[in-house]
């Protein structure tokens, strides 16, 4: 249930869908005034969340700063990944493609091959008929691992959780049982951080960060990237909001 609810609340609280919401509105409306509203608000709404310009600050204001391996101290015990977007998913190919955020297993790649972390355990929860197939996102990333020389016996899998809470709820349970006492990092992409970490400690599980997968940029914005709007940062907004509609659900629901 509070999956169904959130992710209707998350689509709801969308700035695009409220825009799609306004115009839908404006269209049927017969009053003047409230049909030129919704219009001229739902176009606003769609210029901010297509500028280069607002979106890249947003990031940089939200996301955690990268941490350089050299600046890494100590070997961690495990290091976690959480699934999502990290790998292309096909049930008839036979070889997998790397998703979006495959970032997030490549850091801890290059960390374990840099000595920084012992065990590798990704989390996460893919459709029943991949994870039977044994091409679940976790699964496929691992087997990837290994053809990059990791040792098998150094991955571990979890592979029913449906969203960050589970991913902390079921890992503190491997976690608890088989490296209690021990060091962990937690690799996730920088945007989702904030809320993966709350979600740890609220389970007892204390873990240093190792952010991956970034979206914000240093580099000057061009006058064109300011002003222009730009339709495929719509896509990085959406990920963005999505991110803090989903904080707040969790802090109210007690989660992180």
């Amino acid at each position: 249930m509070f999956y169904f609810l959130s992710k209707t609340i998350d689509f709801l609280l969308m700035p695009f869908s409220i825009s799609l919401i306004l115009i839908i509105y404006g269209l049927g409306t017969k009053k003047l005034k409230r049909k030129r509203i919704a219009i001229i608000s739902s176009f606003f709404i769609l210029y901010l969340i297509s500028n280069s310009f607002l979106i890249n600050k947003a990031f940089n204001w939200w996301e955690y700063k990268p941490v350089n391996i050299s600046e890494v101290k100590k070997t961690y015990d495990v290091g976690i990944v959480l699934t999502g977007g990290m790998i292309s998913l096909s049930q008839t190919a036979d070889h997998p493609g790397l998703g979006i955020q495959a970032d997030r297993f490549l850091q801890a790649y290059l960390l374990y091959k840099n000595n920084k972390i012992r065990k590798i355990l990704i989390t996460g929860a893919s459709q029943k008929s991949l994870r039977d197939a044994g091409k679940g996102e976790a699964q496929q990333a691992a087997a990837l691992l290994v053809l990059w020389g990791v040792n098998p016996g150094d991955i571990l899998l979890e592979l029913n959780a449906k969203n960050t809470r589970e991913n902390a709820l079921f890992t503190s349970k491997i976690l608890k049982a088989q490296f209690t006492g021990k060091s962990y990092v937690l690799i996730t992409s920088s945007f989702h951080m904030r809320r993966a970490t709350g979600c740890f400690k609220k389970v007892g599980i204390s873990a240093d960060v190792f952010p991956a997968d970034f979206y914000g940029s240093d580099e000057n914005t061009s006058f064109k990237e300011a002003v222009v709007p730009d339709p495929k940062i719509v896509g990085f907004s959406q990920l963005l909001f999505r991110e803090w509609v989903g904080i707040i659900i969790y802090k109210i629901m007690g989660y992180c």
